[in-house]
């Protein structure tokens, strides 16, 4: 494939999970014609949007107009404050309740528009409403369309951690506009760029060297590389998450970098300061080093990893970031509260080489410690 420009065909990828399949859009223009792809999904059920501030500034209005013009039922759109702090106990508890007043019943559908944020309160908010009830994911962050609208799992964080609360909740149907990450600062195109490399690293060799051949232009917002790029990665998680879809062993593969990122961003604080997808760019980085100490993956394949991440630019250690007084031995004791954890033991995603990934239990924290305070 080559980044030559012309015209997007939106893609359709089936997500196969028995009686809760359903498929994943990706493409330009997907907001604009949502109306009649959620009507033939979900014909002539009542429908709630839930937003944040910011997306519902830029394509709120798109949404509502598309639904309406196909003959939705569509009740007043739910808005809740942009950020990583939407994503608690008071906030769930505020959208419940803004449901349960617009009069929903168990025929009413919940469309997520948004980032991961609002698709993790959506989902969870949808699969605890009325013991259940359906929703949809409008993802308009690359993060969230690679990976947190696919798949199923929703929630919230807790002062003890990260994605605590929560419960598999699987979509109706998920729709990737493209179009939608124009609006995209940088900064939070790498970060969703991050989630992209992972699928590379975990068990798709030829996918990262393509990416290091075209990223540049990728993260710069070529549409064809975009679409192409979103299509590998949510085959990649689709794949895993029909073989595994509660996580009992292959899907831990996907947190590949995350047990590190997650103690990183629990001292962070969830913050604006620490992206979700610069502390994954991270932990992936830490996550290839211990593997290299361990003799596990060749010293070569930590350095194509650091050079890919830092050319695209994107951080490869927390001292990039001002990690300030931060110390591996408080990093280390975030991961005992880690959702990972079995029997007192942290469960790590390590490699013996790029595309590689699988899982290790036998890990010594002497060893994780001296990673993670070579990279703060």
């Amino acid at each position: 494939m080559t980044a030559a420009a012309r015209t997007i065909v939106p893609v359709a990828l089936p997500v196969a999970l028995d009686e809760r399949s359903y498929d994943i859009h990706i493409g330009p223009g997907l907001i604009g014609d949502a109306g009649a792809l959620i009507t033939a999904a979900v014909p002539g059920r009542p429908l709630v949007v839930l937003t944040d501030s910011s997306v519902a500034e830029l394509h709120l209005s798109s949404l509502l107009d598309s639904l309406r013009a196909a003959g939705a039922r569509v009740a007043e759109p739910i808005v809740v404050p942009a950020g990583e702090a939407s994503k608690d106990m008071e906030r769930l508890g505020t959208v419940l309740d803004a449901l349960l007043a617009r009069g929903i019943e168990r025929r009413t559908v919940l469309v997520a528009l948004g980032g991961g944020v609002v698709g993790d309160l959506g989902g969870f908010a949808a699969a605890i409403a009325l013991r259940g009830i359906d929703f949809i994911q409008v993802p308009t962050t690359l993060l969230s369309q690679v990976d947190s609208s696919v798949g199923g799992k929703t929630g919230i964080n807790s002062r003890h951690g990260k994605n605590l609360i929560g419960a598999f909740h699987q979509p109706r149907l998920v729709l990737a506009d493209t179009d939608s990450l124009k609006t995209l600062p940088r900064r939070e195109m790498l970060a969703g760029y991050a989630e992209v490399v992972k699928y590379g690293l975990i068990d798709r060799p030829d996918f990262f060297t393509w990416l290091e051949m075209h990223g540049p232009a990728l993260v710069a917002g070529d549409d064809a590389l975009l679409t192409e790029a979103i299509r590998v990665s949510c085959a990649a998680k689709a794949d895993i998450v029909g073989k595994d879809e509660k996580e009992a062993g292959l899907r831990e593969l996907l947190n590949l970098g995350h047990t590190f990122g997650h103690a990183l961003e629990a001292e962070a604080g969830y913050g604006t300061a620490l992206l979700h997808g610069e502390l994954v760019a991270i932990g992936m980085v830490m996550a290839f080093d211990l593997s290299v100490r361990m003799g596990l993956c060749p010293a070569g394949d930590l350095d194509r990893v650091k050079a890919h991440l830092s050319a695209v630019g994107l951080p490869v250690s927390a001292a990039h970031l001002g990690g300030g007084t931060w110390t591996a031995e408080k990093l280390v004791s975030h991961m005992a509260r880690d959702k990972k954890v079995k029997d007192g033991r942290v469960t790590f995603i390590l490699a013996r080489g790029i595309g590689k990934s699988f899982r290790c239990a036998d890990v010594h924290l002497a060893d994780v410690t001296s990673v993670m305070a070579g990279h703060l």
